[in-house]
């Protein structure tokens, strides 16, 4: 099965190959200390000034007022840089050597401008990261690979096409779960990139026990690492297959430790973060129906520039929420103000930011009449209940609930809002009230109503990820543990218990 694994990601994981550019732009004076044949990652070529322009960006500009930032350079001997990275607390070996030595240069003399900018990047993102990391039992230390592939910028996209703050190509990322279409690209979602990234380690971590290894396969993919270790005569520590691997991947490593240092000790080195602006505390939402960005904008009284980095995998501004629930971040205190105008955001500007999508066009295709012969409920999914129990409340038929609301199964995730569409009059109150009571009281109902809630048939193209997103709480460890898997491979047409929350 082992084999089996190493297989299917061999082939499947070669293309989350890291663009590397083999010319240094030396625009700085540097020491000479640092190696001019280092290969650097797309992610220290960045122009830092156009960097700092993109919308996502803007909100990480200033700098704080009180620091004593300085372009004075300090360089130490080899002793105290091992002797740091000696102190850190790790799981990862953090071996010092020449190329990491070049390594710490490059980031705290040549591309100081640019530290001080993912130091800022680090203040939002890194506590997010460290969760994720820790939900799966990961080094905590690996949220710094994430500094190597894309200066922690979700929305860099490489000269391969490798894309958002870890970097997957797209075939890669379809295969751990992430969604990729015109409007959506979870690669940029820092949260389900990140989930994703941790599934990869795992698998890998699986193949080869070291993390070294696991990191170079991440840069080259796993069919490298195995030919290096063949010419290394089947030795499977990094530095000795070292001179096997394709150049990119030998500075990859050395340039993760020389992250660790410079992202701890760069105080040392007079370099100070740059601040972010964006809102220390976040919420996030639940949204079921088409959003466009500028209806929050504009009556949550937010700039544009903070929704789109707060949620930079909606391409084109638009929350396909139609299609299946999805989550957004707002500010910890507008998240309560959205609860309370759901039905004036969602109506404002409908009509010219979705033209042909409006709720008249809406109700006369799929509801059989215009609004004003039909009534027009909406039902939030509880716990327990299925497309029978619904139906039954309102009076309707299960095909029809399908229908208005484009569902393809019976499977209903909790907090789902559905649109019920009823006769000239509302469902008196003390029917449905009724209604509910009785299914309640029958064994048999409600038997029926938790099996047919908590467990899902896998399908083609489904992963543990891309299956738990649709259940609120329910995450990639909970499912493996709740059905004993040993590992993330799934099977078409298995039965997946889902865990209770």
């Amino acid at each position: 099965m082992k084999r089996l694994i190493y297989i299917c990601i061999s082939i499947l994981c070669t293309a989350n190959l890291f663009a590397f550019e083999t010319d240094i732009q030396d625009s700085t004076t540097v020491s000479d200390t640092i190696s001019q044949s280092m290969l650097l990652p797309e992610s220290l070529e960045m122009d830092v000034d156009s960097l700092l322009n993109t919308w996502h960006a803007r909100y990480f500009t200033a700098k704080y007022a009180d620091c004593m930032d300085s372009d004075d350079i300090i360089l130490l001997p080899d002793s105290t840089y091992r002797e740091r990275l000696d102190r850190l607390p790790r799981i990862i070996n953090l071996p010092y050597n020449e190329q990491v030595r070049e390594g710490i240069e490059l980031y705290v003399v040549k591309k100081r401008k640019l530290l001080r900018y993912i130091l800022g990047m680090a203040d939002f993102y890194f506590p997010v990261i460290e969760q994720i990391l820790d939900e799966y039992g990961l080094p905590i230390e690996l949220k710094y690979l994430a500094v190597v592939e894309s200066a922690l910028n979700p929305v860099a996209v490489s000269r391969m096409g490798a894309t958002g703050m870890w970097q997957f190509m797209l075939a890669t990322g379809k295969i751990y779960g992430l969604e990729i279409n015109s409007l959506v690209d979870e690669r940029r979602d820092p949260v389900k990139a990140t989930h994703a990234a941790c599934c990869y380690f795992k698998d890998m971590y699986q193949i080869y026990g070291d993390w070294n290894l696991v990191m170079a396969s991440y840069n080259c993919g796993p069919g490298n690492v195995n030919k290096a270790i063949r010419r290394a005569g089947g030795k499977t520590d990094f530095w000795q297959i070292y001179p096997y691997l394709p150049t990119e991947t030998r500075n990859y490593v050395p340039l993760f430790i020389a992250a660790n240092y410079a992202m701890n000790y760069y105080c040392e080195h007079n370099i100070c973060p740059a601040q972010t602006n964006l809102p220390a505390h976040t919420d996030t939402i639940m949204v079921d129906e088409m959003l466009h960005l500028a209806q929050l904008s504009e009556t949550l009284n937010l700039p544009m520039d903070q929704l789109r980095a707060l949620n930079p995998q909606f391409k084109r501004d638009i929350v396909p929420g139609n299609q299946r629930p999805f989550a957004v971040n707002l500010p910890l205190q507008t998240a309560c103000q959205f609860v309370a105008l759901e039905d004036t955001i969602f109506k404002h500007r409908a009509a010219e930011l979705f033209p042909g999508r409006g709720d008249n066009t809406f109700v006369s295709s799929v509801a059989g009449g215009s609004s004003s012969s039909r009534d027009v409920f909406t039902h939030t999914v509880r716990r327990g209940e299925t497309l029978s129990k619904i139906a039954n409340k309102y009076r309707v038929e299960v095909k029809d609930i399908k229908k208005w609301n484009g569902l393809k199964s019976n499977t209903l995730a909790i907090g789902k809002r559905l649109r019920i569409y009823t006769g000239n009059a509302p469902v008196p109150k003390t029917t449905a009230a009724a209604t509910v009571k009785k299914e309640e009281r029958t064994p048999a109902s409600v038997g029926k109503s938790a099996s047919s809630a908590f467990t899902y048939k896998v399908k083609s193209g489904d992963s543990l990820y891309s299956i738990a997103k649709n259940y609120p709480g329910v995450s990639v460890e909970s499912l493996r543990s709740h059905n004993n898997l040993s590992s993330n491979n799934l099977k078409v047409g298995q039965v997946l218990k889902i865990p209770k929350v």
